[in-house]
């Protein structure tokens, strides 16, 4: 008896471990993608900051209930205490509130606007790649657009439209909306690049062409086999984009041309803090420490996604 279960367990063994081996190797793209990135240290620290700073934003006015807005002349400039913990400006407000309120407007900024490039940039790239008679015209228009400057664009479109915004939709509102369609809209040209090139590789695959064999149609070819092929390169170009929208808003804000006063960005903080940098220095190290924390948080996070979901870079 005692020989028959030997020889049955040693038979089963085999089996087990080759069980085991075929569940690894069955591990999804996004798994493993997962298990690549938790292995990049800087990746991790990057998304461990990041997501402070959004819970931060998010949940701290409503952990910490002080008026952003609130004057108290009384408490003017006072340097960070228990009372303020970040100090107040020339005005007594709180920096803190004021900061924590500011966090949620340039993240959006950056996030919505980000979405807005990544979809036009997608659509063109897309279109690009696949239809060959597009190609050369997008393609010229695309870099029609990267040659144009930029920050002195978005300087004249938002001076030409921003006071028919602000009648329109309010101040806040209005200008929200301008900021977020101008940066999305002069911000697609690199996703748009990113994605045609990688059409342009997918479509001569196998199973493209067995699509098209089958009488699959075009829309479905790309919105099923081509488009899920394409999201690394994507899923990379839009942490890119949510820092590059942040530091253009906050460039924005700086220059007097984005939110008013009354809407503490983090862009705008800096604003209100330079003529007060030598008496009141925490007015501005506080926002820009946030800023320059999101954007390398950001940063290192895409340098996570970009190895963990390129396979020739997987151990």
């Amino acid at each position: 008896m005692t020989a028959t279960t030997t020889t049955t367990t040693d038979s089963i063994a085999p089996a087990l471990q080759l069980n085991s081996q075929v569940r690894r190797t069955q591990r999804t793209l996004w798994g493993d993608a997962w298990m690549q990135f938790r292995r990049n240290r800087l990746a991790m620290l990057g998304l461990v900051i990041l997501t402070l700073l959004v819970l931060a934003s998010l949940l701290g006015p409503v952990v910490y209930d002080v008026d952003p807005e609130f004057i108290d002349i009384l408490a003017a400039e006072q340097a960070p205490s228990w009372e303020h913990p970040m100090g107040t400006d020339d005005l007594g407000r709180d920096m803190l509130a004021r900061n924590l309120y500011g966090g949620r407007i340039s993240l959006a900024v950056g996030v919505i606007a980000m979405a807005l490039a990544i979809f036009l940039g997608t659509a063109i790239g897309l279109l690009s790649g696949y239809f060959r008679g597009l190609d050369n015209l997008l393609m010229r228009f695309t870099d029609m657009m990267l040659s144009l400057p930029q920050l002195p664009l978005l300087l004249v479109i938002i001076m030409l439209f921003r006071e028919s915004l602000r009648a329109l939709f309010g101040p806040e509102v209005g200008i929200f909306i301008l900021i977020v369609f101008v940066i999305g809209v002069l911000g697609w040209m690199p996703t748009a690049r990113i994605v045609r090139g990688s059409v342009l590789s997918i479509k001569e695959k196998e199973f493209v062409e067995a699509a098209t064999c089958v009488g699959s149609g075009r829309g479905k070819i790309m919105a099923w086999h081509i488009l899920p092929n394409v999201l690394s390169p994507i899923i990379v170009s839009a942490t890119i984009g949510v820092a590059t929208a942040i530091l253009n808003e906050s460039a924005l804000s700086f220059l007097g041309l984005g939110f008013p006063s009354d809407v503490p960005t983090w862009g705008r903080l800096l604003y209100d803090g330079k003529d007060f940098l030598t008496r009141t220095p925490w007015v501005v190290i506080w926002p820009g420490a946030f800023i320059s924390l999101t954007i390398l948080s950001i940063n290192f996070m895409g340098d996570g996604l970009r190895d963990a979901l390129d396979p020739r870079m997987r151990r």
